[in-house]
């Protein structure tokens, strides 16, 4: 069976693996790196002079407060583990990639892309400092960095996308920072997890994004189909296509 190439779009996850390798983190790093990095430093740079920031701005309190403060204050030449094993979240324990064939293994790291806050977009062997800053933060002088990030991520993203069939599982939190140009793309179909009441799925449905993903790259062969393939006991799938060609909308049943 044919594999074609793709790519998964995931979001990061609160949480983050402390710690890290020997390796210091720069904003240059990565798949991205010399497309973002510039602003990445800016956004490092404004974390700093905020010592790491405040309550409002990155959403806890008590000793998660604390945390994320220590590592943004301090984020260029910290300890940065690969996003894999940065991001700890319920979408990334069902994704669970350490798990995986070392086909499929290989295969996801040329394949996830991970829309970041701090770090506009990254693949999954990318090193990745321990950090807290939403997409949807206002931080100054950016304002919300979903917008502040939006041409310089899309042209970087889409280049990267271009002639794979493109899966997006992103939060509307992080499609708000992605303009796609889905003529670049061999196709590009975004996914909604939908209760059997017919109710658009919130928090819940992190596990069901992993599970998907992941079934998604243990399936090789067409993405589109294996979407159709999966099944859970609570979620269907509301399949939408964005730009040519157009199969009709469908929603995956059980």
């Amino acid at each position: 069976m044919a594999t074609h190439p793709i790519a998964i779009l995931l979001p990061p996850s609160e949480g983050k693996a402390p710690g890290g390798a020997p390796t210091a983190w720069q904003p240059t790093n990565g798949v991205f790196g010399a497309a973002l990095g510039d602003q990445r430093r800016l956004l490092a740079q404004a974390l700093a002079a905020a010592s790491g920031g405040d309550e409002k701005l990155l959403g806890v309190g008590g000793k998660h407060l604390d945390a994320a403060q220590r590592a943004n204050a301090v984020l260029i030449g910290s300890p940065a583990w690969p996003a894999s094993q940065r991001y700890t979240g319920v979408v990334w324990d069902h994704l669970d990639l350490a798990s995986m064939p070392l086909a499929v293994s290989r295969r996801a790291s040329r394949s996830v892309f991970v829309l970041s806050g701090l770090l506009g977009v990254v693949a999954v062997d990318d090193p990745t400092p321990e950090y807290r800053l939403k997409m949807g933060a206002r931080l100054a002088p950016f304002g919300v960095l979903s917008a502040w990030w939006r041409t310089s991520l899309s042209d970087a993203l889409n280049e990267a996308l271009a002639k794979r069939v493109v899966i997006d599982l992103l939060p509307n939190e992080h499609r708000a920072a992605w303009v796609p140009t889905p003529d670049h793309y061999r196709e590009c179909v975004r996914v909604t997890f939908v209760e059997r009441d017919g109710k658009v799925a919130g928090h819940d449905a992190k596990a069901a994004k992993g599970s998907l993903a992941r079934h998604v790259l243990m399936e090789g062969g067409d993405p589109v189909a294996a979407l159709h393939t999966w099944r859970s006991d609570r979620f269907d799938l509301d399949i939408t296509w964005l730009g040519e060609p157009r199969r009709p909308r469908v929603r995956a049943t059980r």
